[in-house]
């Protein structure tokens, strides 16, 4: 007879278990639901439960946009200065803006050039939350200043993305002095009879919500989207007074008459490509 074998667990291996990669896996900020990174992308960096609006870099922005391969980028040797000398923390800022480029895949917080959507030709400029909160600087807006005469040049739409946290700290009065510039810039395009889409994505605060991105002919934001000058935890310290639910979020905005229409981030390429037709540009 033989014998009996020996009585195991084989439920489970001692060995190391394989770790998984990191960035597979991440977590909506409004449903908390744990997303697959890929299946997001896909959808255009919105979570395919809550259609919350993740947001996206430049150079993505302009891909989802743009007709492929029709795009020009404009004034990308443009580089910062320091006029401050800034110090932050225990880095310079002119250290700073050399090292960014090397973590997330942009040069500036503004990405603009000559592009086709949906073939109307167009001046896009996509700001960049990942280069220092999507700041303007000098660089942006001397950008967007060229973005603005290249569309008089050619007589073709400025369509505008923001995304920003406002002027630039680091650069001080001469970032201040950009709303001035954009906006001066925006009135010759007005003169001109040319037509300003801007479009409003989260968060678009501060200094550039002060100046060009209020200013659009037609002014869309994407759902959700926090736009307001200054933030309302701040604002509701400052003033000691409970805020309306859903204070400065494109949806109250629009409700208020601040912003024309909310638009899902895949309903922008065909709404952009109408109102340009609508107005017979």
């Amino acid at each position: 007879m033989a014998k009996n074998k020996k009585a195991g667990w084989d439920g489970f291996s001692l060995k190391p278990r394989k770790e998984l990669p990191e960035g597979l896996w991440m977590s909506c900020p409004a449903c908390r639901n744990m997303l697959y990174r890929k299946t997001v992308d896909q959808n255009l960096g919105v979570c395919p439960e809550c259609k919350h609006h993740f947001r996206i870099d430049g150079p993505t922005r302009v891909g989802q946009l743009v007709d492929e391969g029709a795009f020009e980028e404009l004034a990308q040797d443009l580089a910062s200065s320091d006029p401050l000398s800034f110090v932050w923390g225990q880095q310079q800022y002119k250290n700073r803006i050399k090292a960014d480029p090397e973590a997330n895949r942009a040069h500036e917080a503004a990405l603009v050039g000559k592009a086709f959507i949906r073939g109307r030709g167009v001046v896009l400029a996509a700001m960049d939350f990942s280069f220092l909160g999507g700041s303007m600087g000098m660089v942006v807006g001397e950008k967007f200043c060229r973005g603005v005469e290249r569309a008089l040049e050619e007589n073709v739409p400025l369509v505008v993305v923001s995304c920003s946290g406002g002027a630039r700290m680091h650069e001080g009065v001469v970032a201040l002095q950009q709303m001035a510039k954009t906006s001066a810039a925006l009135a010759r395009l007005d003169e001109a009879g040319g037509l300003y889409i801007s479009i409003l994505t989260d968060p678009t605060t501060g200094g550039v919500a002060a100046s060009f991105s209020m200013l659009g002919d037609v002014i869309m934001a994407e759902p959700g989207a926090l736009i307001g000058f200054t933030g309302p935890r701040v604002i509701q310290q400052t003033i000691k007074i409970e805020l309306p639910e859903g204070f400065q979020r494109a949806e109250f905005l629009v409700e208020h008459g601040f912003v024309d229409m909310i638009v899902h981030r895949k309903d922008l390429r065909s709404e952009i490509g109408r109102l340009i037709d609508y107005c017979g540009k």
